[in-house]
């Protein structure tokens, strides 16, 4: 375990650096290579769409012949760029070549870990909610915790793929060249995909649609937004690979698969996820019926508990009947002799834990101010596609199926930690100290572990040949948030189980897609 902390090592610095005071959104990370696939995937027009109903069902205009004099006033912005690069210039030439898909997740990770701050009580004791209709009042929207990241995380990566599905269909009908083909005083700075052609640009359509789902999910955050999306737009033509025209149509092409998705975000339940006061007693009253000891906050004051509705949200490869069916047994009784054995283990652990348990459970924290586990899995996601040279659009693919997952995987767990209501160690035995805060929510089961595992099991089908690394740092995953006296045992093995299950729809999708 010691090799996979060191291994990663790298994940704990931006952690420090997005939790700190200035809480000020920083999105350069470490220098990645040119993107440069190995294989460039110019099939991908037929490989299936998500929500799109077919990759031609948004139209796109054909482009203007290459002789057209509006196209040649095209090539001359490009040379007149080239003739004068500056050194910010090209060095955001080098920085947005890493790719689109890998940049805009490293960028909304950032968003993630800013928002990322639960809104402190009013001075009668209550607690104000964010609120999307008016969202730079305090507390500014979102709320980015981890079932909000990872719908986040799986909104953007979806419309990223759908929109390139669609790009590429019309690069093969279209066939136009890149403008370093056309004109040879034209120089192309990034590699070359020579057999990829450049209308509507492949960078454009990801810009289009991640911008517009997260101006949505980030309302607050628009200015830096937009200044990231002209940063990459103009990277793609002072680069020499595309033309404007190559990336007006793209973006076009980008917001509208957006919109499908923006459409869809309105009606997945999310926006009544909070519940209310009626609904957070029904939930106590349940658990008392049960004979059961129901989860309180133990923050002071008293927090609303976090999303108990959040179970109830659509998401996209698993139907609510069937998440309903995905719901796993009770966790154990707390007048059982079983629970009473957890419970002394976590006692355990928090009088005993080794130097090394405390270092596993604190990388794996992902707490307040951090990009969320789910965000954890993007980056340890995004080092390992980057040794596979994958093409935009797999990227975009591989991401989906990660955080689609993920997000699937915070609805089964929502739904069981509100179903059982089960409390928290340390509300049982006040003799526990955790490491790392008491998450304001249920145990029964461990968020950390389903997320976990259900990156886990897409990884492994993405890159088999880590299965055990994988596998070994789910289980790490799940072991610190006991460690680190969160969580019984049974809340990590079974929601490892849960996100295996869960974890397997999106291999299942990936698998009948068309791109293996």
């Amino acid at each position: 375990m010691k090799k996979l902390l060191q291994q990663y090592l790298f994940i704990i610095a931006i952690i420090l650096a997005v939790s700190s005071c200035s809480k000020e959104v920083t999105d350069r990370s470490e220098a990645f290579p040119a993107l440069a696939p190995l294989q460039t995937d110019t099939n991908a027009g037929r490989w299936k769409p998500i929500l799109l109903a077919a990759a031609d069902a948004i139209a796109v205009a054909a482009p203007l012949p290459t002789n057209h004099p509006n196209y040649v006033l095209e090539l001359n912005e490009i040379k007149s760029f080239q003739s004068q690069l500056n050194a910010t210039q090209r060095s955001t030439i080098q920085f947005w070549s890493a790719g689109a898909v890998l940049r805009w997740n490293e960028i909304i990770r950032t968003l993630v870990a800013k928002r990322n701050l639960p809104p402190y009580q009013n001075p009668d004791g209550t607690y104000p909610f964010p609120d999307a209709s008016n969202p730079l009042a305090y507390p500014i929207f979102p709320f980015a915790n981890p079932p909000y990241a990872a719908r986040a995380y799986a909104y953007v990566a979806a419309a990223q793929y759908d929109a390139l599905v669609a790009a590429y269909h019309y690069k093969n009908v279209y066939r136009r060249n890149a403008p370093y083909k056309v004109d040879k005083n034209i120089q192309l700075l990034i590699p070359e995909q020579a057999d990829v052609f450049a209308y509507p640009s492949e960078d454009a359509v990801v810009l289009g649609a991640t911008l517009t789902v997260l101006q949505l999910l980030f309302p607050a955050d628009g200015a830096f937004l937009q200044a990231k999306a002209n940063e990459h737009r103009n990277y793609r033509i002072m680069a020499g690979a595309n033309t404007r025209s190559d990336m007006e149509a793209g973006e076009a092409l980008g917001r509208a698969v957006a919109q499908l998705y923006i459409a869809r975000a309105r009606t997945d339940r999310a926006g009544a996820a909070a519940g209310n006061a009626t609904i957070w007693q029904q939930f106590e009253g349940d658990a008392i019926n049960r004979n059961e000891t129901p989860w309180i906050s133990l923050e002071t004051p008293r927090r609303p508990p976090m999303l108990p509705l959040f179970g109830k949200v659509r998401g996209f490869f698993i139907d609510s009947a069937t998440m309903v069916s995905l719901r796993p047994t009770p966790p154990p009784s707390v007048h059982s002799e079983q629970f009473k054995k957890e419970l002394a283990e976590v006692l355990h652990y928090s009088k005993n834990a080794t130097r090394e348990q405390i270092s596993i459970a604190l990388f794996w924290a992902d707490g307040v101010g951090t990009y969320t586990p789910p965000g954890h899995w993007n980056a340890i996601a995004a080092e390992a596609f980057v040794t596979k040279q994958y093409s935009e659009v797999r990227w975009a693919r591989n991401m989906a199926l990660l955080n689609i997952a993920m997000f699937e995987g915070a609805i089964n767990c929502w739904d069981t930690k509100y179903t059982y209501f089960n409390p928290r160690p340390s509300q049982l035995d006040p003799s526990i100290k955790t490491v790392t805060g008491v998450p304001n929510f249920p145990a029964y089961t461990s968020g950390h572990s389903t997320f976990s595992a259900a990156a886990a099991t897409v990884l492994t089908y993405i890159i088999p040949e880590r299965s055990a690394e994988w596998d070994a740092m789910a289980k790490e995953a799940s072991l610190s948030r006991l460690y680190g006296a969160i969580h019984y045992r049974s809340d990590c093995e079974v929601g490892l189980q849960c996100g295996n299950r869960v974890g397997s729809f999106a291999v299942a999708r990936g698998r009948a897609d068309g791109a293996n």
